[in-house]
């Protein structure tokens, strides 16, 4: 009797984390097709095949099932990860690792993550899911721009440099846009910051 009431409860729970999964994938499938700010529990219902109820009482919140949606979406396409250029003494070396990275995980993230940066700014718990986000391309942008020979007082353009390099729309705008490959893309990236640092040292020199 014992046994039987441990596998009934063994295939309930599992049966839930199942029901639960099917919830977590309907929304990272409806956020990439149409965006978080459109997507009604109703729709995920539909999409999981529950009820609205169903999904109510596996994510109470918006917040839990938003979260849910994150977590499964980044196990599935994790972020680059800066400790694998870390130990690049080279800064060019190490940025053009960084940006060939980022540029693929841009192109196979695509959707997503222009569907949660449009509507970022419209829904505060999903600003708040990815308040982590500043903090982890901030991180990376200094250490990608340590190691240039620049004078002190071109460290923010430097800054700059690089962290328009990183970012999303600028990918976008170059390879989406303007046609270039990845790879092109990189390059050019790369050259623009490495022309930054190579005049701001010159003209430390000069002085």
């Amino acid at each position: 009797m014992i046994e039987k009431r441990k596998y009934e409860q063994k295939l309930r729970a599992e049966r839930q984390e199942e029901t639960r999964r099917r919830i977590t994938e309907a929304t990272a499938a409806l956020h990439q097709e149409i965006g978080p700010a459109q997507t009604t529990i109703s729709a995920v219902a539909e999409r999981a095949g529950v009820e609205r109820l169903t999904v109510y009482r596996h994510f109470p919140s918006e917040r839990e099932l938003i979260y849910a949606c994150q977590q499964h979406f980044r196990a599935q396409h994790p972020s680059p990860d800066p400790a694998t250029w870390a130990d690049i003494e080279d800064p060019a070396l190490r940025l053009t690792e960084a940006l060939t990275a980022f540029y693929a995980y841009y192109s196979e993230t695509e959707a997503m993550t222009a569907n949660v940066l449009h509507d970022a700014p419209l829904m505060p718990t999903l600003r708040e899911v990815l308040s982590g986000r500043a903090a982890y391309f901030s991180a990376t942008q200094e250490q990608l721009a340590s190691g240039w020979d620049t004078p002190a007082e071109l460290r923010e353009l430097l800054l700059a440099a690089v962290g328009h390099a990183l970012d999303f729309d600028t990918w976008r705008s170059l390879v989406r846009r303007q046609g270039l490959t990845n790879e092109q893309a990189v390059v050019l990236m790369v050259r623009l910051v490495r022309m930054l640092a190579a005049n701001g040292a010159a003209n430390g020199a000069d002085g």
